[in-house]
């Protein structure tokens, strides 16, 4: 992420930290023996966090392809439309 606006690189940081401490909070709750519900509920809070990470990411790359075309084709790692399009569905 290398032409990732430094906000937006930072909270992109903030909920992937975040997800690393749900994460850990699930593998906790695994070895405790706690409930399949509180598992399960963890789980899916460590999963929403990680979507909304990856779209956030997809969602930078492509505001930078729009906003700085030219740029975004010679960068190292320019994706094009389709990999964009094809990284954002694989999130879903």
């Amino acid at each position: 992420m290398r032409e990732a606006d430094p906000e937006v690189q930072r909270k992109i940081v903030n909920r992937l930290k975040r997800a690393r401490g749900q994460l850990d909070s699930v593998i906790n709750a695994v070895e405790d023996g706690d409930s399949c519900r509180n598992v399960v509920t963890q789980l899916a809070a460590v999963s929403t966090a990680l979507d909304r990470a990856g779209f956030s990411v997809v969602s930078s790359a492509m505001q930078y392809c729009v906003t700085d075309p030219e740029g975004a084709k010679e960068a190292e790692d320019g994706l094009t439309v389709e990999e964009l399009e094809k990284l954002f569905l694989s999130l879903s």
